[in-house]
């Protein structure tokens, strides 16, 4: 157990929780965040839902985020990211030969142009959600946005699977909550994915 995991969410800040584990996370060699990216990635490959899901919702990662570009190019699933709008996020199908449509955003990731065609809620059949941390409980630690909060709470999106992926440093026993957040039902690091059933607002099987 780290330094960390034995951080009282009553004393411990997301403000100080962010700023720690993003540094911490920055720390990792090209070649440790890539191995363990690619972990990351065989077990959401080795997952039941990961395989029958035809639209998932991903992300490029951003300042070591875990990086999953590698599944992007399998074809047995379409690929949907956001673009952030006003305070909220709409998603766009990404296929490979248009990138030239994808420029980089106020926040230096990658957005699509407003022509490129949008995702429905009904479409979708998974998110994979970015994160700073997670916790045991399924509940994520984002960057201060609210973007994610703010889509999981919307009654749209509230019964998609959601798993979140972060490296197992950041995996916490506990984060520091507000009454906003929405727990995911699912985190997925380099050491397996885990599901808490008692998230689930619909039935699936990670």
């Amino acid at each position: 157990m780290n330094d960390l995991d034995r951080a009282c969410p009553n004393t411990v800040s997301k403000v100080e929780l962010r700023r720690d584990l993003l540094k911490k996370r920055l720390s990792l060699s090209k070649g440790e965040w890539r191995l363990k990216s690619d972990r990351i990635i065989s077990h959401l490959q080795a997952s039941p839902l990961f395989a029958k899901s035809r639209t998932i919702l991903a992300y490029f990662s951003f300042r070591q985020e875990p990086d999953l570009s590698p599944l992007f190019s399998d074809f047995h699933h379409r690929w949907g990211f956001p673009r952030c709008a006003n305070n909220a996020l709409s998603w766009h199908i990404w296929m490979p030969t248009e990138s030239h449509l994808w420029q980089r955003g106020a926040y230096g990731i990658l957005e699509p142009d407003l022509t490129v065609p949008t995702l429905e809620p009904d479409e979708v059949d998974l998110i994979l959600v970015p994160a700073v941390a997670c916790d045991h409980r399924g509940y994520r630690l984002g960057y201060g946005g609210g973007y994610y909060d703010r889509l999981l709470s919307s009654d749209m999106w509230a019964s998609k699977p959601t798993i979140g992926i972060v490296f197992e440093s950041a995996y916490l026993q506990h984060l520091p909550i507000d009454s906003w957040d929405k727990p995911l039902q699912g985190v997925c690091t380099e050491t397996g994915l885990l599901t808490f059933e008692s998230n689930s607002a619909c039935n699936f099987e990670i």
